[in-house]
């Protein structure tokens, strides 16, 4: 026997069991009189399915659908599905098809299995209908509006242009079961489709991204965990997708992703000019490529779906319970999750709350099982915990591991895959000895939505502490505790996951110790400091030099430095300054700029100019610029224009300018146009930045508008909106209430509350308030509130005390507490300061810090402590407890 002899075995026996099982089929359809049209319509399949499912030339279908075409014909789905298994086993590596053999990513979509690709699953009909044959797990498709939009993205793709579409809506809601239609065209066409996964979706997305061939769907559902992964993972990915959609020697590709709207809000908002921005290329590739699915099915829609539902069941039943057309969660089981949730034993239902508290506060999909047992316990009452058998937490999870209709289980236990990839060594087995759970998509919703004004109990913060190994799940975690003024926890968590120390005092010195007040804050920070955490040295430094006691600062400050930390060598050397050592402070600020310390550069610039020395001045800014110092490049510009040097200017300042991003090349386009006034703005900044997207119009206009130059801004926003950037009203909004012009404010606000931002209704709201027109002020307010704009209730209270109606002005701020408004619980708080009613300052302050108000300041300089009441801060020097008690002193707990 020849050595390929076994390969050739192999191959002839997968044909025959095809060749068989297709041959079963044929038999069946002529014995049932019916031909493949009739057979298509009975199996509720497209009439090219059924084509390729019996053809001897086609690749080997899904299990859906042969499942479906048995069902239609009558016959026993097992022997055809196990010579479908035969047919589809994996082959040797000697006799894989050209694009396996070649390490190309992805399969012939003909082969994949909706399932498989996380399309929601649908129940069997409670009572069908003899009439009707059962479904293989999903119900007929009903079209909608993005539908359309979607089926003409995958005609360009089969055209030849590589094409990309995010679907976004919230859970259940039909997101990838629409991909999965849409791609049906490309089916026929021998199309394939890769879906990333292993290790992690991220991991895997780039990893394989440079095999990825001609005429492949790359499957990104549930895209957060590829464009939201941390380490700077997603904005490689984005870009790596950004450069092979621009590829037209790669091409056509179809990228098709799956987001909820908060994942787009987060990775699309513009940040503020004093933060960084953390999406720049998630937010560019997701410009123009998204596609909004409805939670609910419009009337036009219902009637089509009635229409079909005539021959199914699964479709009729679903219509009969989702009379408001919340027809897809229902579908997907997502309300009998909820029945089951709350009807389970409490035990069970315990775990299940805390799997909701952990998704919703930061960790992520897969939930370590020794997590849950620690976690669970603060979730049981003492009768409950007394009554408790010896296995019931084994038990409990058996319990939240019921299906329920849609093939779902409140919370699943994940079996790990082995690695499916060719051409890259295999990935590490996961420890079997530590299983991990998956929470349910519509619990996870329903938990944010009503749990959202809880704090978990002590044992979910301690369990994290102790099971949670992810750094990055930590840090989140971290900063759940802090937004909720648990201190003592957020500290711990953020300190266990080892953040701070890429990102320095900004992480943890203005995280957690700038909230502590007094006696508590320098308790921790010398704590702190003595562990060996320079950011703690630097800040005793800082604190000592402005004391004026100078020995202290100089030991922290060179602790610091012999750290490694050039923070260290700069405050020594202006110490050293103050001491009246001008020589050695010098050499320590020379030390720092050697180490790229921006400001240390800027110093240093600065004693060159005093001597007259041009050559390392200009050195010594340019290195601060491209640290990205904004001042450095200011004064890098200068220098150049100082030299008169124009092709010097243009092409070594342009480049400089790049290394400070967007802020730095605007910088340069002002100081062209201030050198060239015949240049108008907009043509400048086109010239310069390139030709921006909508959202970069937006950003740009951003720029402008704090950098003074209204007039640009102005323009850059009118140029996004009408390219479709919705964000940008709320910028002209701004600048036209920063010219007194409210009427114009008003009109621009309502386009802005059309396109969903509410928050501009306010702003000009406040300004009518202001010029003294109440009415109208109220009005838009009301406007606000009515379109499920719940600032816009605390806005209406703030109106209503103005007015002097305090008691409807608190009850109007309750009113947007209960719907999950932190802030007005906060704002209820700091009004029963005022009042003196101390007690009800501390209680609505404690509902507000449970509800997670201190996520964001806003700003940099002001303290989480600074927003309370300041009696309730005196009472709470170390924060909360998860209890909401005010926490002992904690600086030594480990």
């Amino acid at each position: 026997m020849t050595d390929d002899q076994p390969e050739a075995q192999e191959f002839d026996g997968r044909e025959s069991a095809l060749a068989e099982l297709r041959d079963r089929l044929d038999a069946a359809r002529a014995k049932a009189q019916c031909d493949q049209t009739q057979l298509a319509k009975r199996a509720s399949l497209a009439r090219s399915t059924v084509n390729r499912a019996l053809s001897h030339t086609a690749p080997a279908p899904s299990v859906n659908t042969i499942t479906a075409l048995a069902q239609a014909l009558r016959l026993d789905p097992d022997p055809l599905l196990a010579l479908l298994r035969t047919a589809r086993s994996t082959p040797s590596p000697e006799v894989l098809g050209d694009c396996e053999a070649d390490g190309v990513p992805g399969r012939p979509i003909a082969e994949c299995d909706p399932l498989e690709l996380e399309v929601h699953p649908a129940a069997a009909p409670a009572t069908p209908r003899a009439s009707h044959p059962k479904r293989a797990g999903l119900p007929t498709y009903v079209p909608r509006p993005h539908d359309d939009r979607l089926a003409e993205i995958v005609r360009e793709a089969k055209a030849g242009q590589s094409r990309m579409a995010v679907l976004v809506g919230t859970s259940s809601t039909g997101k990838t079961r629409a991909c999965w239609e849409a791609i049906q065209p490309l089916a026929e066409e021998g199309w394939l489709l890769w879906h990333p996964f292993d290790p992690t979706r991220a991991e895997a997305a780039l990893a394989g991204l440079q095999r990825i061939g001609p005429r492949t769907v790359i499957w990104l559902n549930e895209a957060q965990h590829y464009l939201g992964a941390r380490q700077g993972s997603g904005e490689r990915l984005a870009a790596a997708l950004t450069t092979l959609l621009q590829d037209p020697t790669r091409g056509p590709i179809l990228i098709l992703g799956t987001l909820w709207p908060d994942y787009v809000d987060a990775y699309t908002a513009l940040p503020r000019p004093d933060a960084e921005d953390t999406h720049p290329q998630v937010r560019a590739l997701l410009s123009h490529r998204r596609l909004d699915v409805p939670d609910r099915f419009d009337a036009a829609t219902l009637d089509k779906a009635r229409t079909a539902a005539v021959n199914d069941d699964l479709l009729l039943q679903a219509l009969e319970r989702a009379p408001e057309g919340c027809v897809t969660q229902d579908l997907a089981g997502g309300p009998e999750l909820v029945h089951r949730y709350n009807s389970i034993a409490p035990a069970a239902r315990a775990v299940v709350t805390a799997a909701m508290d952990a998704r919703r506060l930061g960790i992520g999909l897969h939930i370590p099982h020794d997590f849950l047992a620690d976690a669970v316990e603060g979730y049981l009452t003492d009768a409950q915990y007394d009554l408790l058998p010896d296995n019931w937490f084994e038990q409990a999870l058996a319990d939240a591991n019921q299906l329920v209709r849609g093939n779902l289980a409140a919370l699943r236990r994940v079996r790990p895959r082995p690695s499916r990839r060719l051409g890259l060594a295999e990935a590490p087995t996961p420890d079997s000895t530590c299983p991990v759970y998956r929470l349910a998509d519509y619990l996870e919703q329903h938990g944010r939505t009503t749990r959202r004004m809880q704090c978990p109990p002590e044992s979910f913060w301690h369990a994290a502490w102790v099971h949670m190994d992810n750094h990055e799940d930590l840090a989140r975690l971290a900063e759940a505790a802090l937004a909720r003024y648990r201190l003592r926890w957020a500290f711990l968590l953020h300190q266990r996951s080892g953040c701070y120390r890429d990102l320095g005092e900004d992480c943890v010195g203005k995280f957690v110790v700038a909230q502590l007040t007094g006696a508590a804050a320098e308790a921790v920070v010398t704590w702190a400091a003595e562990e060996g955490e320079t950011w703690a040295m630097l800040h005793l430094a800082r604190v000592s030099w402005r004391d004026n006691d100078l020995e202290t600062a100089e030991v922290y400050a060179r602790r610091a430095a012999d750290a490694d930390d050039p923070e260290g060598l700069y405050y020594l050397g202006h110490i050293r300054e103050d001491a009246g050592d001008r020589e050695g402070a010098n050499e320590l600020i020379c030390q720092a700029a050697d180490h790229g310390h921006e400001q240390a550069l800027l110093l240093l610039a600065d004693a060159f100019r005093s001597e007259g020395d041009t050559a390392n001045e200009m050195d010594a800014v340019r290195e601060a610029a491209e640290q990205g110092s904004l001042a450095g490049l200011g004064r890098f510009l200068t220098l150049l224009q100082e030299e008169s040097d124009e092709e010097q200017f243009a092409q070594v300042g342009w480049q400089v300018a790049v290394a400070c991003g967007l802020p730095g090349m605007l910088y340069y386009a002002g100081v062209r146009r201030d050198a060239d006034r015949t240049s108008a703005p907009e043509d400048l900044v086109h010239r310069t930045v390139g030709w921006p997207g909508p959202v970069t119009l937006t950003r740009i206009a951003e720029e402008m508008y704090h950098r003074g130059d209204k007039t640009a801004a102005d323009g850059f926003a009118l140029e996004a909106t009408a390219a479709g950037e919705a964000e940008a009203w709320g910028e002209l909004v701004d600048l036209r209430l920063e010219t007194g012009d409210v009427a114009e404010a008003e009109i621009f606000a309502r386009k802005a509350a059309a396109a969903g931002d509410t928050l501009a209704l306010l702003l000009v709201a406040g300004a009518h308030e202001e010029a003294g027109n109440p009415a109208e002020a109220e009005a838009l307010a009301q406007e606000a509130a009515a379109a499920g704009d719940t600032d816009g209730l605390l806005t209406l209270a703030e109106f209503r005390m103005n007015a002097g109606d305090a008691a409807g002005a608190e009850a109007l701020a309750l009113q947007a507490g209960r719907l999950g408004n932190a802030e007005a619980l906060l704002w209820v708080a700091e009004q029963s300061e005022k009042s003196g009613d101390i007690n009800g300052a501390e209680k609505y302050a404690r509902q507000a810090a449970d509800g997670g108000v201190f996520t964001n300041p806003g700003y940099s300089d002001v303290t989480y402590g600074e927003w309370l009441p300041a009696q309730v801060a005196a009472q709470w020097p170390y924060g909360l407890d998860p209890d909401g008690t005010p926490s002992p002193a904690w600086h030594l707990s480990r």
